[in-house]
């Protein structure tokens, strides 16, 4: 084709399998499909989630990666091969409705100062999932660690008070659904691969909105989003990048002090309570892999305590 695309969307596998076809065929019947290009980067699937794709009006460009790079890397490989102003990063557990690209790109465009934009994320169901989130304060980081949010100590991460059915400017929104401007993502370095999976999307976000730009969520955007839908797979992987990802950005944005309040948090509170609920529901399957989330973490945290500081963007 020889039209330029108006958006780049970069979607990045791993044993996606149906979620990533659905997906797919979700993106081939929005509104203007011949405008919207669209990037998968597998990262060393096995599931043969990368055969049989459907069709789209511009042809799939595939990546496929020899080994896992986690998703942070992997978006930045699939944003550098598009060219589109704006670039969507979307989970492949989603299924956008048809007009919902085109609402979020014509939020993202209306005001320069725009830099990133949200959709309405439902479940299965249709529910609307209360998916922004306030800005990661260091107190908030360590209330929540230790439970205190359960307790109406220390505010929720997510905005559950609010029922997400209007536009408004926000702090974070969801990496499953994730527009930005092509020139604010390249201002900005991309997304941190430090953080391998998870705290990706709240670190790129609190960079916009420290460079000046307003976070928005749209809610006339709606997507499916089914959650945890490739992640589910590996619990112990999934605890463990979890821990270790809001130490990274404890550490970058709050210094090591926060890092290390963290660290202490995530054993003395968070993996003992997940620990509790497992043998309280009579599931030693699940208390071992809270104990080798917790093991990946020790031997990982002298790299991770290393790698919480800043990083200059760029």
């Amino acid at each position: 084709m020889t039209d330029p695309p108006a958006l780049d969307v970069v979607i990045v596998n791993w044993n996606g399998g149906a979620l990533l076809r659905a997906c797919l065929a979700s993106l081939a019947a929005v509104d203007d499909a011949a405008s919207v290009q669209v990037t998968v980067v597998d990262n060393a699937s096995r599931d043969g989630s990368t055969e049989e794709l459907p069709a789209l009006p511009r042809p799939l460009l595939l990546i496929r990666n020899p080994e896992n790079l986690g998703f942070g890397r992997a978006c930045d490989q699939g944003a550098a091969a598009g060219y589109a102003p704006a670039i969507l990063f979307l989970n492949p557990d989603t299924q956008v409705e048809p007009d919902a690209l085109g609402l979020a790109r014509a939020a993202l465009m209306a005001d320069p100062r725009t830099g990133i934009v949200g959709a309405r994320l439902v479940d299965p169901d249709g529910r609307t999932a209360r998916s922004c989130a306030r800005a990661p304060s260091g107190l908030g980081l360590l209330g929540r660690a230790l439970a205190l949010d359960r307790l109406g100590l220390v505010r929720p991460h997510f905005l559950v008070e609010w029922d997400h059915a209007e536009d408004r400017a926000v702090d974070q929104v969801m990496g499953a659904f994730l527009m930005i401007r092509r020139d604010l993502f390249a201002a900005l370095g991309g997304f941190d691969p430090r953080f391998f999976v998870y705290w990706e999307d709240a670190d790129l976000c609190t960079r916009a909105r420290t460079a000046g730009f307003t976070v928005r969520h749209v809610a006339g955007a709606v997507a499916r989003h089914v959650g945890q839908g490739t992640t589910r797979q590996v619990r112990a992987l999934r605890l463990f990048y979890f821990l270790r990802s809001q130490i990274l950005y404890a550490g970058k944005h709050h210094g090591l002090a926060a890092a290390l309040a963290l660290t202490a948090a995530s054993f003395g509170a968070q993996v003992p309570l997940r620990l509790a609920l497992a043998l309280a529901r009579r599931s030693p399957g699940e208390a071992a892999e809270v104990l080798r989330a917790a093991a990946l973490l020790a031997a990982a945290l002298p790299g991770v305590l290393g790698a919480a500081r800043p990083r200059p963007a760029g």
